[in-house]
């Protein structure tokens, strides 16, 4: 059996796996990206297509190496489309926002990585995880091309998606990784690319549209005027094929898909949950979908992943530099991205608790009744506030749903303790415990508040 040694093993070709694989590869490291598709079909991945806050991406592969993927960059709200109530909310999206051709996207980060140095071994798959007798992870084990083949490395960075085989294989038992991850947690998504004849109204748009269950939901991002992302997205609790109808049907009545063509059909698995509790492990780091990086409300990924990439390549560097790959010595990793954006993910996810007990017309009729700048803030930063005034105004527009709006404010309160919880996110892996402890009596009490199942 080949034997290939690294400094760093990155599995996974996707956006934290480039960005980490780039951030190892500028400080001299060697490192490579193992890849299970070929070199054609790598990057090819199923997306929604939006990106938000590509100006303030890492550094590690230049935006100007990403912008060739960029189709709209004229998009500037969410348009949110609620047939139950005859309404559309159109929604500010704070940041800068673009709808970009995934497949090229992923072309470009690949070719960014190239050039920092990064070598690519692609037909790859991984079949099993490397482990030392005290339970720190060495390399994996693999098929390249039909042929077995070991990575020995000093760290190995998990990059490859979502329920990744990785954490299946591996033993974390005496660790604090998280390994409390159920397919519940997940959301699968299916997305067609569609042509359509003439140019759509809503070129300037990201729509989204409710299904009639809580746990799915529908959407049209326009890579252009004429090029439309259409797809869905769906808690892995319910039935997919009743609720992949919902697309086709939507897309049969939508007089603006008349004649369109489908060029293009991907379905892939995205978690709809908190960011992994810890994320490391001896030898080890899960980035990006692997580790939970994705904004549970929207489903949007590559910004978390790109700067979980990052993180965990600088926390790589040092621990190679230090000749210490312990659990404590990659810590930071775990608080830098709770700092960034996993304590604001958590919160929310409390929302997504709440839509799993919500009558779905109920929902929709609250949702109706908020100001869409306060929508905005509570889909993208997991806590608003309203004035006086706004409160008595959404109040009297809400009439009928009161008892939806105050179980949701309820769980406002809630989820804004749970954001205060996270920045307290504890230094080290001693004192993990406690923090869990507290943290799970915190959604003890958005449990009871929403009549939720457990998610945890």
């Amino acid at each position: 059996m080949d034997i290939d040694e690294y400094d760093v093993v990155v599995a996974g070709a996707g956006t934290a796996g480039c960005y980490a694989a780039a951030t190892i590869a500028n400080e001299g490291l060697d490192v490579v990206i193992v890849e299970r598709k070929d070199a054609e079909e790598a990057g090819h991945i199923a997306c929604g297509d939006a990106l938000k806050g590509a100006d303030a991406f890492p550094e590690a592969i230049p935006k100007d190496r990403l912008e060739p993927a960029f189709t709209n960059t004229g998009v500037d709200h969410g348009r949110f489309e609620i047939p139950q109530e005859d309404t559309v909310l159109e929604i500010p999206v704070p940041g800068e926002l673009a709808v970009i051709d995934r497949w090229e996207y992923g072309r470009q980060l690949i070719s960014g990585a190239e050039d920092a140095g990064v070598d690519f071994h692609y037909d790859t798959v991984i079949n099993d995880v490397r482990q030392n007798e005290s339970g720190r992870v060495t390399g994996i084990h693999a098929v390249r091309k039909g042929d077995p083949r070991t990575y020995e490395a000093d760290v190995v960075i998990d990059g490859a998606g979502s329920l990744s085989l990785l954490q299946d294989k591996a033993d974390f038992e005496e660790t604090t990784f998280d390994t409390n991850v159920r397919y519940s947690q997940f959301c699968s998504a299916y997305r067609e690319i569609v042509d359509v004849p003439e140019p759509v109204g809503w070129d300037d748009a990201l729509v989204f549209k409710a299904t009639d269950r809580a746990a799915g939901y529908l959407w049209y991002f326009p890579r252009t005027a004429t090029e439309i992302n259409a797809g869905l997205g769906f808690q892995m609790t319910e039935e997919p094929m009743k609720l992949v109808e919902s697309l086709k049907k939507d897309l049969r009545d939508r007089p603006e898909f008349e004649g369109a063509e489908v060029r293009d059909k991907l379905g892939a698995a995205l978690p709809t949950r908190r960011p992994y509790d810890s994320a490391v492990a001896p030898g080890y780091m899960a980035v990006g979908d692997a580790a939970g990086h994705v904004n549970p409300t929207t489903g949007g990924g590559i910004a978390g992943a790109a700067y979980a990439g990052k993180y965990a390549g600088e926390q790589a560097v040092k621990a190679v530099s230090d000749d210490d790959v312990s659990e404590e010595n990659l810590w930071r990793y775990n608080t830098r991205v709770m700092d960034h954006f996993g304590g604001r993910y958590a919160g929310l996810d409390v929302y997504n608790v709440l839509a799993t007990s919500v009558d779905v017309d109920n929902l929709m009729g609250l949702l109706a009744s908020l100001p869409g700048e306060k929508l905005a803030e509570a889909l993208y930063e997991g806590s608003t506030s309203m004035s006086f005034g706004l409160k008595l105004k959404a109040a009297v527009k809400s009439f009928g749903y009161w008892g939806t709006i105050r179980n949701f404010y309820q769980t406002k309160s809630l989820a804004d303790e749970l954001i205060g919880h996270y920045e307290e996110y504890p230094t080290s892996p001693a004192a993990m415990a406690n923090w869990t402890r507290q943290r799970d009596d915190i959604m003890d009490r958005v449990y009871e508040t929403t009549g939720a199942d457990a998610k945890y």
